[in-house]
C-alpha cells in the first residue's frame, strides 16, 4: 500500500518502492480491492523482498514494521531511516485494511514531504 499511495501522490517528487523482510509472494487480494476503491493505481505493484532492491540508491528508508530493520540492512546501505509504525493488516477483514490505507495516506501526505 506505501508504494502505491507514495507513487500517487508524491509521485512528481521521489521514486517510490516498497519490500518486505518476509515477502508474501503475492498482493493480497483486499490491499487491491482498498487501494481500487480509493481510486489508487496498483498497477506494478508486486510483492519483493528486501534483497530486490537496490539500497544504495536509496536517500530514504521508511521502516512501516514495529521493530528496528537496522539489522537487516546492507552495511552499504548510506541513507537515512525513518521509522513510521504501521500495523500489519494481513489476515484480518477489508475495514482493517481501510483503516490501514488511511493511516498510510496521512503519512505519506503529512510526515513523509517533511522527510523529502
Amino acid at each position: 500500500m506505501a508504494e502505491a499511495l507514495t507513487r500517487h501522490y508524491l509521485g512528481e517528487r521521489v521514486e517510490a518502492g516498497s519490500a518486505g523482510l518476509a515477502p508474501l509472494g503475492y498482493i493480497p487480494s483486499f490491499t487491491l480491492q482498498a487501494l481500487n476503491e480509493a481510486g489508487i493505481s496498483t498497477d506494478g505493484l508486486y510483492s519483493k523482498g528486501l534483497g530486490e532492491v537496490e539500497l544504495g540508491s536509496i536517500d530514504c528508508l521508511v521502516s512501516l514494521v514495529e521493530f528496528s530493520v537496522e539489522p537487516f540492512i546492507p552495511g552499504h546501505f548510506s541513507g537515512k531511516i525513518v521509522s513510521c509504525p504501521v500495523r500489519d493488516p494481513f489476515g484480518q477483514d477489508i475495514e482493517s485494511y481501510r483503516a490501514i490505507r488511511d493511516t498510510i495516506e496521512r503519512l505519506v501526505r503529512q510526515k513523509l514531504p517533511e522527510l523529502i
